[in-house]
């Protein structure tokens, strides 16, 4: 509090005083000030902000007070030209959590109450800086964000203390999706072993004060991990009555699993047709020509990510439609050997069917009368069998076959027409 103006007045004190000189007035005037402080000079109100400095976390205290035998009411603290709190009685207090918003100009105002002063005063501003006690977190990934099926990964929820704060405790916090992975523990590090695809997704950290009074979310970090695409699948499609020079068939090709995006190539004989991109991944198609006989062949696809590349088994495709390649299962030995082995079990056929045949004998008959002429041909049985007959007497003989032709010549001439 500021002494009062006390020199000018004093200073007139130097005049002689007498009851009857012209400066009697003045003088009585001057022990009056001498006895009275100057109002207009004297400061009433002063704001105290404890603590000194302030951080995140602190209860800051705004202490707004008032000159020696003075009463004071209807207090206001103001922030920033703001009203922030005001109380009737005479409050001389305001409390509160203090955060980096916190920061700004205070002030306090009140109705101060003297023998000597009354009326509204207003205190001096003080800037207050409130100070961080550890700034926002932020998530790595070890060694990456970007991992493949079955890797390991570190997650670090990196911040630091302030130093004149250092002996505080920070507890962190993991989450995935907006799902808790790890609560408020003391280590600041989460491991993930042998991770799988649905591991895939957004995961952020959070610090804060064993109170819980400061709490800081690091940013979302993306982490994926790659699945490796799976042996496509190629299929041939054309029209019904098959593939033929001057047609188009739709060559489709699909790996069943693997992370996006996937690329697919086509291939004709190992010559390269075209590619296509799935970026979502699923099946990708290509529609090709047929010009001539020279597009039949071998067909396949390739399936390739980042992780790895697959070939799919080839289809061969002729003019008489796409079969399937398919591995001999007989030795190859095998197939130069096989007419003659068609030609020795021909051989054998005829020998077996000359030896069981049956003997046949042949007569030829013309009756010269009639102008008829016929072939008769008789069988005979085996020759053991015709052996027994011939001794016996018997005679077995049958008529198999019997052509007859008649002379043109001896017929009416109704019957040559």
């Amino acid at each position: 509090m500021l002494a009062p103006a006390w020199t000018t007045a004093f200073s007139l004190t130097s005049v002689p005083s007498t009851a009857t000189s012209p400066a009697g007035p003045m003088l009585l005037w001057t022990i009056v000030l001498l006895i009275v402080p100057c109002g207009g000079n004297h400061v009433w109100l002063h704001l105290e902000v404890q603590p000194n400095p302030v951080f995140e976390g602190d209860t800051l205290t705004l202490r707004c007070q008032k000159s020696k035998n003075a009463a004071l009411s209807q207090v206001k603290f103001y922030k920033d030209g703001e009203v922030l709190h005001f109380s009737k009685a005479s409050y001389l207090l305001w409390r509160g959590a203090a955060t980096v918003k916190s920061s700004g100009l205070y002030s306090c105002s009140g109705q101060v109450t003297h023998v000597s002063q009354q009326g509204t005063q207003t205190s001096g501003t003080v800037k207050v800086q409130v100070q961080e006690l550890f700034p926002p977190p932020v998530l790595r990934a070890v060694p990456s964000p970007k991992l493949h099926e079955g890797n390991l990964v570190l997650l670090r929820c990196q911040t630091e203390l302030h130093p004149q704060r250092s002996a505080s405790r920070l507890r962190f916090s993991f989450h995935k999706d907006g799902r808790i992975l790890k609560h408020r523990g003391l280590h600041p590090e989460l491991q993930i072993s042998r991770v799988k695809e649905e591991d895939s997704g957004l995961y952020w950290c959070e610090a804060s004060t064993d109170n819980g009074q400061v709490q800081k979310q690091s940013p979302g970090l993306e982490i994926r991990v790659q699945e490796p695409v799976s042996r496509p699948l190629l299929t041939i499609r054309h029209g019904a009555a098959g593939p033929a020079a001057g047609g188009t068939v739709e060559l489709l090709c699909e790996a069943q699993r693997g992370s996006p995006p996937i690329l697919y190539q086509f291939y004709l004989n190992e010559k390269i047709l075209g590619n296509c991109s799935a970026p979502q991944g699923g099946a990708t198609s290509l529609l090709f020509p047929v010009t001539s006989e020279q597009d039949a062949g071998n067909y396949s696809c390739e399936a390739e990510n980042s992780v790895s590349r697959e070939r799919s088994e080839p289809k061969k495709l002729s003019m008489d439609g796409p079969q399937v390649l398919s591995t001999p299962s007989h030795p190859k030995w095998l197939v130069p050997g096989l007419p003659l082995s068609l030609l020795g079990l021909m051989i054998i056929a005829a020998a077996l069917l000359g030896y069981f045949r049956p003997w046949r004998r042949s007569e030829h008959h013309q009756n010269e009368k009639d102008g008829v002429t016929y072939s008769v041909v008789y069988t005979a049985p085996k020759k053991r069998k015709a052996m027994s007959e011939s001794t016996s007497g018997k005679k077995d003989i049958s008529t198999v076959y019997a052509e007859v032709r008649h002379s043109s010549r001896n017929l009416p001439p109704r019957a040559r027409i």
